[in-house]
């Protein structure tokens, strides 16, 4: 499994909208400014994360973006999901009750289902709040949210 520029960009979108959420509507120009990200490749992250529900936005002098929900409310695992797919190491992990009895009697599905359950454990148990926090605290900043 190897995420995609899409998908590390969409985890660095949604954190710049937590850290900076002040309860006004953020735009991509200014994101992109202090993420140094691409304004155009941005958009079409955050049309995927608004169809999600995960960003609202608006439109005009005063548009822009700002998280739909609570920072605890968004895992790094549905945000990767959404922009990524599957997150499985191998496709046959996707799509279990199809696989063959003998790809399911090998050895090596149990060390691709070990890796899977890894990575979701990972990535479902980390919240937007909590990678706020890191990034406060690795900024040198104590500010908890």
């Amino acid at each position: 499994m190897k995420i995609s520029t899409k998908g590390q960009y969409a985890l660095r979108m949604m954190l710049d909208l937590a850290i900076n959420n002040t309860g006004e509507y953020i735009t991509i120009k200014s994101i992109a400014a202090r993420q140094s990200l691409p304004e155009k490749y941005m958009e079409q992250i955050m049309t995927s994360l608004s169809k999600a529900g995960y960003v609202k936005s608006i439109r005009g002098s005063k548009g822009g973006y700002q998280l739909a929900d609570k920072l605890e409310n968004y895992t790094v695992g549905m945000i990767l999901r959404t922009i990524e797919g599957s997150l499985s190491p191998v496709s046959l992990l996707d799509d279990i009750p199809n696989s063959s009895l003998q790809s399911q009697n090998c050895v090596t599905f149990d060390v691709w289902k070990e890796l899977n359950d890894a990575i979701n454990n990972v990535v479902d148990n980390i919240t937007l709040e909590e990678l706020v926090q890191r990034q406060l605290a690795k900024a040198g900043n104590d500010y908890m949210i």
